[in-house]
């Protein structure tokens, strides 16, 4: 994989989306300033999971004043692992970053993650405290450890959804979830092919637009249940956890078609 001509790293940064019309905008502004601090060449991907609110129409106008961005729509609604496979597929950085787009975390702290990027595979962040509700703060917390110890996992908080990686990862490893277990099937593969990661302090915020989409009793009863399916492929069965050979569907079902390095401009 090639870098840009001057032999800088590049960067995709990219945001699932949905129903976040009310925080999107400072989202992918702020994104391109933190690049342009960091003096980084770098785009900006926002996956548009079918949101039926102005997403679109956002990202649609910004795009106008910021031709680094884009958008990948998806006509059906593929849940939040489908998104973000279709952010890994469309990043065409040497690094990838992802966060959620309701601003709970604070995009300006992707700094805090690149300048520990040096001899890591994945710079994952775990929460310095969760602003949540108290009761979704228990409930994480016991997901959280019963996950930690179910999958042997070296990592503090599986569930920080702010995380800098090598788009070379997934020359190792090929995702299939399509719900929030995503997370866990991501850390659980990166762990079994032994890539390096360091992990970083961020902060965690109240959400102030919508609502999550994941945090109801029956999403996650059937989380609980695909969990032990994950686990049973990858520990009882020992599926294998990387892409196709060669001649097969390579990466495609990992995060979709991934573009070139080098990020036009």
């Amino acid at each position: 994989m090639t870098s840009t001509a001057a032999g800088r790293e590049t960067i995709s940064v990219f945001f699932p989306a949905y129903n976040d019309w009310g925080t999107i905008a400072s989202m992918i502004v702020l994104s391109f300033r933190v690049l342009e601090e960091l003096g980084v060449v770098g785009e900006v991907v926002i996956v548009n999971d079918a949101s039926p609110d102005h997403t679109g129409e956002i990202v649609g106008e910004l795009a106008r004043h910021y031709p680094r961005l884009r958008m990948v729509t998806h006509p059906a609604n593929r849940g939040y692992g489908g998104a973000l496979r279709s952010g890994f597929g469309a990043a065409r950085g040497d690094w990838v970053f992802y966060t959620d787009g309701d601003a709970q975390y604070d995009v300006r702290e992707l700094k805090l993650l690149w300048e520990r990027r040096h001899g890591a595979d994945i710079v994952n962040g775990y929460k310095i405290r969760r602003s949540d509700p108290w009761y979704r703060a228990v409930v994480g917390r016991l997901y959280h450890h019963f996950v930690r110890s179910l999958f042997r996992l070296p990592v503090r908080d599986v569930d920080c959804d702010f995380r800098l990686l090598r788009r070379e990862v997934f020359d190792r490893i090929r995702l299939t979830e399509d719900s929030g277990l995503i997370c866990t099937e991501l850390m659980a593969k990166v762990a079994l092919a032994r890539l390096r990661i360091v992990e970083v302090p961020v902060h965690h915020y109240h959400r102030m637009h919508g609502k999550s989409q994941f945090f109801n009793a029956r999403r996650v009863l059937r989380v609980l249940v695909n969990m032990i399916g994950l686990w049973w492929r990858l520990f009882v069965r020992r599926e294998p956890i990387g892409p196709p050979a060669p001649g097969d569907r390579g990466r495609a079902d990992a995060a979709g078609e991934a573009g070139d390095a080098g990020i036009p401009g």
